[in-house]
Parts: C-alpha cells; sequence; structure tokens
C-alpha cells in the first residue's frame, strides 16, 4: 500500500510538471489580464487595465526572468524614472487619429483636457492557443474619443515563441475604419513601443524636456547611475542617440540587467506601411518604431499623413524579441531575414 501511494505522488507530479513545459495561459479576469506561461513562469500578460487607456503586455520578462520592462506606474520599483505615466509594458497607439492623441493619454491628464485624448478599450479576447514553444492570443478593441465615439475596430493577435532561449513576440494588428474616414496626422509620438527598465537606459549627462502634442511638458533628469548601461543600434550600424530619427528595418538595444547582457530588438515588416520605419528611439528608456510619423524624422523631406476610407482595414505587423544575452547584429540580421518571410 505504501509502495502504490508513493507511486501514486510520483505519476502525480511527473503530470504536473509535464503540464507545465512550453506556453500555457492563465485568465484572470478578476484582475483584467491573461497571463502568459512558459514552463510555469511568467513571460508577460495581456492586460487591459481601466488605469492604463490601452491593452498592453506588461511585464515583459526573459526566458529565466528577467524583467526588461519599467515597472511605474503599473507596478513602480524603487529608482526606476516616474516621466511620461503613458508609457506601460509594450503598447501599440498613435499620437494623432481624427486629431485624437492616442498615445499620451493617461491618469495624469486633467478632466478638462481629457476631450483631447483617446482610449482603446479592450472589448473580448477571441482565442488562445498554447502547443510547446508556440502560443498565440488573439484580442478585439476599440478606438474611442472621450466621448465614447469609436474611431477604429482593432483585431489584433500576439503570437508568441521561444528559440535558443529568446522570447519572441509577433504582434499582428488590423485596425478598420468605421463610416467616416479615419487621419493619421503626420506626427513624432507612435506607433509599436516598449518603455525598458532603469538599467537599460542610455545614461545620460543633460536632463531633457519633452513636450506633447498639447503643449504639456515632461523633465527627464540625466541618468547619474553607473547601473544605466543600454546602447542603441540599427540595421545599418547607427549607434546611439543617432538612433533616433534614423530609418531601418530594425534596431535593438543593449545592456546589462541583474548581472546578465540583454538583448532588445525590434523588427519592421517588408509588407508595413512606411517600411522601412523611423526610429522613435530615446535614450531615457523609450523604445519605439513610427511607421506614420515622417515629416519630424526626415527634417520636412517626407510627410505621410494616412488615411483609411469608411469601412477600410490596414495591417501592421511588427515582431519585438528580449533576450538575456549578448546576440550579434548578425544573428539580428538572421531574424529579421526569416520574420520578413513571414506571412500573417
Amino acid at each position: 500500500m505504501k509502495n502504490m501511494f508513493a507511486l501514486f505522488g510520483f505519476c502525480f507530479f511527473s503530470v504536473t510538471v509535464f503540464a507545465q513545459q512550453g506556453f500555457t495561459f492563465k485568465q484572470q479576469p478578476e484582475k483584467k489580464q491573461v497571463d502568459v506561461l512558459y514552463n510555469g513562469k511568467l513571460l508577460t500578460a495581456y492586460c487591459h487595465y481601466d488605469s492604463v487607456a490601452k491593452p498592453v503586455l506588461f511585464p515583459v520578462n526573459t526566458v529565466d526572468g528577467i524583467t526588461v520592462t519599467r515597472g511605474y506606474p503599473v507596478a513602480p520599483r524603487p529608482g526606476e524614472r516616474t516621466d511620461h505615466p503613458h508609457h506601460v509594458g509594450i503598447w501599440m497607439n498613435y499620437e494623432s487619429v481624427n486629431g485624437i492623441d492616442f498615445w499620451n493619454n493617461s491618469t495624469a491628464i486633467p478632466a478638462e483636457k481629457k476631450d483631447q485624448y483617446g482610449s482603446i478599450i479592450h472589448e473580448k479576447i477571441i482565442s488562445t492557443d498554447a502547443h510547446g514553444d508556440k502560443a498565440s492570443l488573439t484580442a478585439t478593441a476599440k478606438w474611442v474619443n472621450n466621448a465614447g465615439a469609436v474611431f477604429l475596430n482593432e483585431q489584433t493577435t500576439y503570437h508568441f515563441k521561444v528559440e535558443d532561449d529568446i522570447f519572441i513576440i509577433d504582434r499582428v494588428t488590423t485596425l478598420t475604419a468605421l463610416n467616416e474616414k479615419v487621419v493619421f496626422k503626420d506626427v513624432k509620438d507612435g506607433f509599436f513601443a516598449i518603455r525598458v527598465a532603469r538599467e537599460l537606459e542610455m545614461p545620460s549627462k543633460e536632463p531633457g524636456v519633452f513636450v506633447d502634442a498639447h503643449g504639456n511638458e515632461t523633465k527627464v533628469d540625466p541618468s547619474g547611475d553607473n547601473s544605466v548601461t543600454g546602447m542603441y543600434y540599427n540595421s545599418f550600424g547607427v549607434k546611439g542617440d543617432s538612433v533616433w530619427s534614423s530609418k531601418a528595418p530594425w534596431a535593438m538595444l543593449k545592456g546589462i540587467k541583474d548581472g546578465k547582457p540583454i538583448t532588445i530588438a525590434m523588427f519592421d515588416h517588408p509588407g508595413n506601411v512606411g517600411y522601412p520605419t523611423y526610429w522613435h528611439a530615446r535614450g531615457y528608456g523609450l523604445f519605439a518604431l513610427n511607421p506614420l510619423g515622417r515629416k519630424v524624422f526626415s527634417n520636412g523631406k517626407e510627410e505621410l499623413n494616412y488615411i483609411l476610407s469608411p469601412q477600410q482595414s490596414v495591417k501592421f505587423v511588427y515582431r519585438i524579441i528580449v533576450a538575456s544575452k549578448d546576440l550579434s547584429s548578425k544573428t539580428i540580421n538572421n531574424i529579421s531575414h526569416s520574420f520578413d518571410k513571414e506571412k500573417y
């Protein structure tokens, strides 16, 4: 009898361990999030908190558990910056959609100015699917102004993969206009982005002041911290602050966190509007691409005011990877070439 119970316990343990291998999802509707687990550990979560004004992936971890995203304002950590409260995890939105600012909206915007800002409201999870080292989650949302008028319907599928201990996220988003045309005015703030942890910012000696489309100022202090280790690179060898306003198929950010080298890379897809994209990569930790804002990045040489006619749709496909290892430009190029061939 004792041996039988021991055998039962071993079998139960084995089944439990087996069940945790690869990707799984944990639905937490009371928290308005869906956890994305790999081998039983959190890699990220699809979150649609009311306070954030858009769905986000938060936090974002490497396969071995190093968090690469800033915690503020959702889960603040000691010593990190508290600027730009609208920078949360990984997200996608834009500064001017029919004149409404979706990018800069947050709880920091006073009530009397809220009519100038929009929110992306999560509707429902359409599907989740997880098999071994691959998984996907599909959700719908609406882009609305402060009065609740809908500008765009959104359907987004996140494809998650782990390859060679690299966490790969492909975001495939289709935006559809309703019964009126939608104008994405050519502006600076957008479009697909991640806000990184303090250690992955670029070292800075000078303070900065950043102004949104409505004149609101955000001040950013110098880093003043030896633990700040980040450096940007793009596919054409451009480095550091010069990556901002450069045009390239991919860009990456390297640094050190928790004693390990970290590589974060973001990729544009040849099928996207504005390929290859301009990079909106800031030393204080905003790592973003903006295919729709051309004028400010090109010093007025280009301009794109992208328009969707009524009932027209457009698809955007982007990839972001995170790894706790120093990935070479050759490796990133190989990943980029592989991504170019993906058809979504």
